[in-house]
């Protein structure tokens, strides 16, 4: 690439960049955003963390030894760690140091 082209790709995409940070304030400038919004922003990091869930317990044979335990020591540490905190940010990172430390520590 020359250096023109570098700078194209630059500004391009620091255009696209400062677009979907101000495409909110555009878009919704009314002060009671539409109903799709409000239930995304209420059960967005719920789903999240179903997804995450899903994801880790898809690829385990319970029917071999060690029969999931990590993960599903994992995902209740989180669930603990969540329902006494109410973070979902500490939940998520917490969870996720408890089962590398098992997997690493753990045979």
């Amino acid at each position: 690439m020359t250096g023109i082209e570098i700078y194209l790709a630059i500004g391009v995409m620091a255009l696209v960049n400062y677009f979907t940070r101000v495409f909110p304030f555009i878009f919704f400038i009314r002060k009671d955003p539409p109903s799709s919004i409000i239930f995304i922003e209420r059960f967005f990091p719920a789903i999240i963390m179903v997804i995450l869930i899903v994801y880790t317990l898809k690829d385990i044979e319970f029917a071999v030894y060690p029969y999931g335990l990590k993960e599903v020591s994992s995902v209740i540490f989180t669930a603990f760690l969540h329902l006494s905190i109410k973070n979902y940010l500490i939940s998520i990172f917490g969870g996720t140091i408890f089962y590398m430390a098992l997997i690493q520590y753990i045979n």
